[in-house]
């Protein structure tokens, strides 16, 4: 069956998003009208739940914090559970365009993994000094993991066919950067097709955005630890569908 015949499930995991979280769930109730719509509210003190629960999502609330890779993982576990066959993560603060998730399903006809690449000749996003630096080191040493050329490995924008669905409905990674780095890594690992496309990215909504030198370089460090502690981890076996 081809990726867009099948069900889709949108998982948008949210933090305190109640500014954007319901103009981000009708931008993609508009994009994928057949798609379902699961905010996973992952421990919000405001009104993100409910908000995204008026703008026409299912709502899920975590009993706290756990982070986007906990807050993925009870979405791919969801979607297993209901039968879904295309998982899309998409952010709760509105950077991310929603008229390219149809573009996203489709490239998994090709594909297991699908990234929404923001650094791919699409658009003007961009990220500046130290950040940007570690963003391109880590694109080259996974480029050579997933054996293909990425540009953006940090990108939450991401389509998941099938195999990755099954995969990470068991093991995607809650730790920090697991959500990106550590679960292409896996992905990779475990034999799946990994691609990116390119798409145009938007500024968030709400909140402030961190360019500080010294968090960057934190951010660094971090990545890079991130991508060695998943290198480390013993490969995922892919069970494949009786």
């Amino acid at each position: 069956m081809r990726p867009l015949e099948l069900s889709v499930l949108v998982v948008i995991p949210a933090l305190n998003e109640e500014n954007s979280v319901a103009d981000v769930v009708r931008n993609v109730r508009s994009a994928v009208p057949t798609a379902t719509v699961v905010v996973i509210d992952d421990g919000s003190t405001d009104a993100t739940a409910r908000r995204a629960a008026e703008a026409g999502a299912e709502v899920l609330t975590l009993p706290y914090n756990l982070g986007v890779g906990g807050a993925m993982r009870a979405g791919y576990r969801f979607a297993l559970d209901r039968g879904f066959g295309v998982v899309v993560q998409v952010d709760a603060d509105g950077q991310h365009d929603a008229v390219a998730i149809p573009q996203l399903i489709a490239a998994l006809d090709e594909a297991d993994l699908v990234i929404g690449a923001r650094f791919a000749g699409v658009g003007e996003y961009g990220a500046r000094g130290p950040r940007r630096w570690a963003m391109r080191l880590l694109a080259v040493v996974m480029s050579s993991v997933a054996h293909t050329r990425l540009t953006d490995v940090t990108s939450g924008f991401k389509a998941a066919g099938p195999r990755a669905v099954r995969l990470f409905a068991d093991s995607f990674p809650a730790e920090y950067l697991g959500d990106t780095i550590e679960s292409l890594v896996i992905a990779a690992r475990s034999g799946l097709i990994i691609r990116q496309l390119p798409v145009v990215m938007h500024e968030r909504q709400a909140g402030t955005p961190s360019h500080h030198p010294i968090k960057a370089a934190v951010y660094l460090f971090r990545a890079c630890a991130a991508f060695g502690l998943a290198m480390m981890r013993p490969r995922t076996p892919l069970e494949e569908e009786a």
